[in-house]
């Protein structure tokens, strides 16, 4: 299974972060597998963003969720991410990531990441 991320890299102030990634070597319907978006921003630890899962329901980390909105197009077989109104504070490498069960179980495969820098 293969991910990769894409989208732009450099956003002003207040403008929306939109992300895709692109899921190949399988299907993000299939039962049970859901995909996440997480982010590190530089110095600092791994963020969990939110996931949606099979059944196309999103879930998101309460920190963000006011501004997050994830969803999903199966016939192109990616998911995506949209973040409003960001900050110098989202500066981060944005990753996309598969995985079944629990959030805190882990991931089992990861896009490379992209970085998404935030200044004006």
């Amino acid at each position: 299974v293969l991910l990769q991320e894409s989208g732009p890299g450099l956003l002003k102030p207040s403008q929306t972060l939109s992300l895709t990634c692109t899921v190949s070597g399988g299907s993000i319907t299939t039962i049970y597998y859901d995909w996440s978006w997480i982010r590190q921003p530089p110095g600092k630890g791994l963020e969990w963003i939110g996931y949606i899962n099979y059944r196309d329901r999103p879930y998101y980390s309460p920190s963000l969720k006011s501004r997050t909105s994830i969803s999903r197009n199966t016939s192109n077989n990616q998911f995506s991410l949209q973040l409003n109104s960001v900050t110098p504070e989202d500066t981060a490498v944005y990753y996309c990531a598969r995985h079944i069960g629990p959030v805190t179980d882990g991931m089992d495969y990861w896009g490379k990441g992209t970085l998404v820098t935030v200044s004006s």
